[in-house]
């Protein structure tokens, strides 16, 4: 039901929000095929591969800080016309990225661009929770999360795609007509305003500031090879923001934040089993590329196959999480797609080198449609632990505490691994011809060297699974306290 005098078929409701983000979370990963053409345009040396990262990393940022406001927007002066705000600002930062002379312009312009892009997500939860019929929404949450999904997933094929039939700056200009077409088709949602309803933009300020530094702190390898001071100083600096937010919420009579949501066992479980998942899902969109591409020797196409079977099937999972969780329930049904992503995990652990069909794409499909399972009843749970007013809000929350797991995952990955590659491979020299010796000694040397490194770093990629599992495993305690506080 949309109102006293209308209503709107569920699928054109669904098909709208389910448009807008799959669009806007195609532009998280459609740069990462264009980067080379990117550096070519803008003449960045591939010594500077660093800073070209920030092209990518920007659009996280963006898309992470600006989400709980802007949700505390759309619960004021209503969704529609905040998510048609979005998108306005969306394309004015894609077209400053089309645009871009440099470098610099196109982070920047990267970073607006996510600002209106990050709203989709939870303003598109927050609009299924409203307009579908109660009965419909766990499917409705998984139709939104399924789109994300396989936006993130296509987003590198569809850029290599266009730069190869154009150029990587059309990329970015079809988003601009693809915007206005959801634009147009959200004047027909109703957009319900409520007067008594206010924002906290001070509150807002202080939080968007607290998430960019505890954001930038575990982005940082260094969090955890202790190599530097400056991620324990950002992360100080917002562990002080979010205490400074405390006392600015306490005083406001309609805090960003509101007090209920965390005191909510339903709210602060889920999100801490949301953490958790995207932890092990970073983990394991890390690890099967990289392993293929590495110690199998396969070549990047192959890997990004191998990588297709476990994200390719994620929306599969995350449609028929949606068609589940008012039958199953919300915990036991995070608690079955958890031990599903243990298992498909645990399995991965076990690759040899010649592992092959259909062993690999069956624990892929495994782990695959366990992390799409989840997605619906961790986000139905945590919004029914809402209310109304908060609705945004609250999505926004879900989402960012998946961003937060996959940043502190990738920077936790990457620190440990560099470590225990290091030491695994302390006893090994580099072989160097010695005078005098045949030249098939050399090559037998040469040999088990290499067959050394490899060994090592398949063991390596098989604890990577192992810990992805382990972590599935640990999700499965906040999942179980999901069974408190439902609401009926």
């Amino acid at each position: 039901m949309l109102g006293k005098d209308r209503t709107l078929p569920t699928p054109f409701v669904l098909a709208v929000i389910g448009l807008g983000a799959f669009i806007t979370a195609l532009d998280q990963t459609v740069v990462v095929t264009a980067l080379p053409s990117v550096m070519l345009d803008l003449k960045v040396p591939i010594v500077e591969l660093d800073r070209v990262s920030w092209i990518i990393t920007a659009y996280l940022l963006g898309y992470t800080v600006a989400m709980p406001l802007i949700g505390r927007l759309g619960d004021v002066y209503g969704y529609p016309r905040v998510y048609q705000a979005s998108l306005v600002v969306f394309c004015i930062g894609t077209s400053l990225v089309a645009v871009s002379t440099s470098l610099e312009w196109m982070v920047g312009a990267r970073v607006i661009q996510a600002v209106g892009g990050g709203a989709t997500v939870p303003i598109g939860m927050a609009l299924a929770t409203t307009l579908v019929p109660r009965g419909q929404r766990g499917l409705a949450l998984g139709i939104v999360g399924a789109s994300a999904e396989a936006g993130s997933m296509l987003g590198p094929a569809y850029g290599g795609a266009i730069v190869e039939a154009l150029s990587w700056r059309w990329i970015f200009w079809l988003n601009v007509p693809q915007s206005a077409v959801i634009f147009m088709a959200l004047f027909w949602l109703p957009n319900r305003r409520e007067l008594g309803r206010r924002v906290d933009y001070m509150g807002g300020v202080v939080l968007v500031g607290a998430l960019l530094a505890v954001s930038l702190a575990l982005s940082r390898t260094s969090l955890f090879t202790f190599d530097s001071p400056y991620p324990f100083l950002l992360a100080a600096v917002g562990v002080g923001l979010l205490a400074l937010l405390v006392l600015v919420e306490a005083k406001t009579f309609q805090p960003l934040l509101a007090p209920a949501l965390f005191r909510s066992w339903a709210f602060l479980t889920s999100n801490l089993t949301q953490v958790l998942v995207g932890v092990a899902l970073i983990i394991a969109m890390v690890t099967v590329p990289l392993m293929a591409n590495t110690v199998m020797g396969k070549s990047p196409f192959t890997g990004a196959l191998w990588l297709l079977r476990l994200t390719g099937v994620i929306p599969l999972g995350a449609v028929a999480g949606g068609l589940l969780v008012s039958r199953l329930g919300s915990s036991p049904l995070t608690v079955a797609g958890l031990g599903l992503v243990a298992v498909g995990m645990f399995l991965a652990s076990g690759w040899e080198l010649g592992v092959a069909d259909p062993e690999l794409t069956v624990h892929l499909l495994i782990a695959g449609f366990g992390f799409g399972l989840v997605i619906a009843p961790i986000t139905v749970h945590a919004l029914d632990s809402a209310s109304e007013d908060y609705r945004g809000t609250a999505a926004s929350l879900v989402v960012v505490s998946r961003m937060m797991g996959m940043t502190l995952g990738l920077a936790a990955l990457s620190a440990w691994g560099v470590q225990h590659f290091q030491a695994l491979t302390a006893g090994l020299e580099f072989p160097l011809p010695l005078s005098g010796e045949a030249a098939g000694i050399f090559e037998a040397r040469a040999a088990e060297y290499s067959a050394s490194v490899n060994a090592a770093g398949l063991e390596l990629f098989q604890r990577f699974f192992l810990a992805a599992s382990i972590m599935s495993l640990v999700a499965i305690a906040p999942a179980l306290g999901m069974r408190r506080g439902i609401r009926t």
